[in-house]
């Protein structure tokens, strides 16, 4: 299966009318805070660290090019054409390989996978803004992708995050000026159980191999300046130990 045509189309107006920087939308916040922080976690479980690193959902690259500074052989893919566009222009020497790639797409997937080989997966905050039955296929390609000898970190919002993020749309002055385009497009995030993640992956034959809690950074502050932080689940899955 592939993701809708109107899943597909919201993210790329999203991209489209975003602006080309980086730290111009919600969540790009700088990657010492994201990207830099989850690799802490990831690294110790790479036995294969010369393997390609993918960044799955990379939207503008930022958090890409961060992984192409640490990483000899790094790739990004996204939903979005719109979004790769951005991405190649923050990389003008070309040293991270840019596709635009439907992930529910098994074709594409397996595709990418003859060309990169096995390859350590990241990809943050993506399954909760998929529709319920695409969840399943994303997770199938991520297994494609990761192999027998790679791994994926994966991190998504919580539960937690849903209050939060409600809170923040209906405050009397509306939502922040980088989270309303996100509900202008119709990419409010989705309501997903917290026990719904590990589930997939077992269902793709995935083991997690290290799991826990961390708050994720936004590029927005609350009136009071504090950096807006939204509760957040990661897991690090692979093959085997």
């Amino acid at each position: 299966m592939s993701v809708t045509s109107q899943y597909k189309d919201a993210w790329e107006g999203f991209w489209r009318e975003a602006p080309g920087v980086p730290g111009s939308v919600f969540w790009d916040a700088e990657p010492a805070l994201t990207v830099g922080l989850h690799l802490a976690l990831f690294e110790p479980h790479m036995p294969e660290p010369g393997l390609a690193m993918l960044d799955l959902g990379c939207g503008n690259g930022t958090q890409t090019l961060f992984l192409a500074d640490r990483y000899p052989r790094v790739a990004g893919v996204d939903l979005s054409a719109a979004a790769i566009e951005h991405a190649k222009h923050l990389d003008p020497l070309g040293r991270i390989h840019f596709q635009q790639l439907d992930a529910s797409d098994k074709e594409s997937v397996r595709g990418l996978h003859a060309e990169l080989g096995d390859a350590q997966v990241y990809m943050r905050g993506v399954l909760h803004q998929c529709e319920p039955a695409e969840r399943q296929p994303l997770v199938d390609a991520i297994a494609v992708l990761v192999g027998e000898r790679g791994r994926a970190f994966v991190v998504e919002l919580s539960e937690a995050a849903r209050p939060v993020l409600m809170d923040l749309a209906q405050g009397p002055a509306g939502p922040p000026p980088k989270l309303a385009p996100i509900f202008a497009h119709g990419i409010a995030p989705g309501v997903m159980p917290d026990a719904e993640v590990p589930g997939l992956f077992s269902a793709a034959g995935l083991m997690v191999l290290a799991s826990g809690e961390q708050r994720l950074s936004t590029t927005e502050f609350s009136a009071d300046g504090t950096r807006i932080e939204l509760p957040s689940k990661w897991l690090v899955v692979g093959r085997s130990q």
